[in-house]
């Protein structure tokens, strides 16, 4: 027979925490910069990834309106476009009529391509979580499932939040809005002092070294970690060297 909880003072019994309680979503976004295990461990029991999406959705949208109305879509397509001299030197060329009819197009593609970048992080956090997963399955002989791949991806971005409310605050601020570039508004890696044009791949390479990253980065391998039982050097070696790959990639397109 099962025993029985001993009564304590005043008649009442002691409550036992249920077998399946785990992490609020709350306690799951503090602990990912608090304690992070706790959060990728939790992940076990219930691999939910809507709410991290649904936060990084709301703070990235907040900073597009913001640097629409303080720099302004055109500026920012601008910017954009002569980090690419042949496509400035392509415009450079048209008549005038063309040049600014294709400069309202260009103006719009950038403003529909920043307010869909909730829909970019979705399809972004989908093709990572599902790399990784077939890696660590494949490679390291784990059996994750895709949905608790999806939400360390998630939750490992979140650090990115911190990065969209500065740039949003510098913005607010009154940050030069001639020296702004949308995909790198603030000095959180060396690229952000390199010209884009004077020296491409540099500044690609330079970028990609953020301190935003690499936090994410070191979460990524805490995570993948607590759900695959892989041990953290493998994790590191899958996570990292995954990222070597891409940035060595972009960063010889860039040289080209």
């Amino acid at each position: 027979m099962g025993s029985t909880p001993a009564a304590v003072p005043g008649g009442s019994t002691p409550t036992l925490p249920a077998s399946g309680e785990g992490l609020s979503e709350s306690a799951r976004l503090i602990n990912t910069f608090t304690a992070p295990s706790k959060t990728f461990q939790d992940i076990n029991r219930k691999a939910s990834w809507w709410v991290p999406w649904l936060i990084m959705s709301v703070f990235s949208v907040v900073f597009v309106v913001v640097a629409g109305q303080k720099v302004g879509f055109e500026k920012i397509t601008t910017t954009q476009m002569s980090s690419n001299p042949k496509q400035v030197e392509r415009m450079e060329k048209l008549p005038p009529d063309q040049r600014e009819q294709n400069m309202a197009l260009a103006v719009k593609i950038t403003q529909g391509i920043s307010y869909a970048t909730p829909l970019f992080i979705l399809l972004f956090g989908v093709i990572v979580a599902a790399v990784l997963m077939g890696t660590f399955n494949f490679g390291a002989g784990t059996q994750m499932k895709f949905g608790a791949a999806m939400a360390v991806t998630m939750y490992a971005f979140l650090p990115g939040i911190i990065k969209t409310i500065l740039a949003t605050v510098s913005l607010l601020a009154g940050a030069d809005p001639d020296a702004f570039r949308i995909d790198n508004p603030i000095a959180t890696n060396a690229g952000f002092f390199l010209s884009s044009t004077g020296h491409p791949a540099l500044y690609k390479l330079a970028s990609s070294i953020d301190v935003f990253t690499i936090w994410t980065l070191m979460l990524m391998v805490i995570g993948f970690t607590c759900i695959s039982k892989a041990k953290k050097g493998t994790s590191a070696a899958i996570v990292i060297g995954w990222y070597v790959v891409v940035t060595l990639i972009g960063v010889g397109f860039a040289a080209m």
